[in-house]
């Protein structure tokens, strides 16, 4: 009997040392997975960061181009000025005492015209660069919340994970207290018999 209880009591320790190995081992998990949230969980604050950056950006950049295209309409009025020196040509030819006075105006006229062309092409090479950059921004800003929506797929899972690993941290340390309980009894009825 002595020999029996000897041996039940060699077992619940080996059991007991089982379970406070497979306890450290879950609390050595859950400390990992507790740094592995805290960093997603920054790399989730830093791309939904990224993502309103890249919004506001975009947005400044859209507001550009509304402007632009305004002085774009605006130099529409140059073309209403072409028109207007061959006006002047022709009053110029049928009046040859204003010939001189017609003459300046169609210098400044074209002078000033091609100057406006000029804008025209810059602006318009501008609007061109600005709206790479929109799409660029664009897509930037949609790789960006993806990626975000993947490390916060990513935060989910270790948080089930951690609290699965908490579960079973629970499940091993109610276990662990039942085998030291049950191992008390034994040791206690053994002194009896003895």
């Amino acid at each position: 009997m002595c020999h029996s209880l000897e041996d039940q009591l060699s077992e619940l320790k080996t059991k007991n040392e089982e379970h406070m190995r497979q306890l450290n081992d879950v609390n050595v998990q859950r400390s990992r997975l507790l740094t592995e949230n805290g960093e997603f969980g920054r790399q989730l604050e830093e791309k939904e960061s990224l993502v309103s950056q890249l919004t506001r950006g975009k947005q400044a950049y859209i507001h550009q181009i509304e402007e632009l295209k305004k002085h774009l309409e605006d130099e529409v009025k140059v073309r209403d000025l072409e028109s207007e020196v061959e006006a002047e040509q022709r009053r110029g030819a049928e009046a040859v005492k204003g010939v001189r006075k017609y003459e300046r105006r169609v210098k400044e006229l074209t002078y000033q015209t091609e100057e406006d062309k000029k804008n025209i092409a810059r602006l318009q090479d501008l609007l061109d660069k600005l709206q790479l950059k929109v799409k660029s921004y664009k897509r930037q800003s949609e790789e960006a919340e993806e990626q975000a929506n993947t490390h916060l797929s990513k935060y989910r899972k270790v948080q089930h994970e951690m609290d699965e690993a908490q579960e079973r941290a629970d499940i091993a340390e109610s276990q662990v207290n039942k085998l030291r309980a049950k191992s008390r009894e034994i040791v206690k009825g053994k002194e009896g018999e003895e």
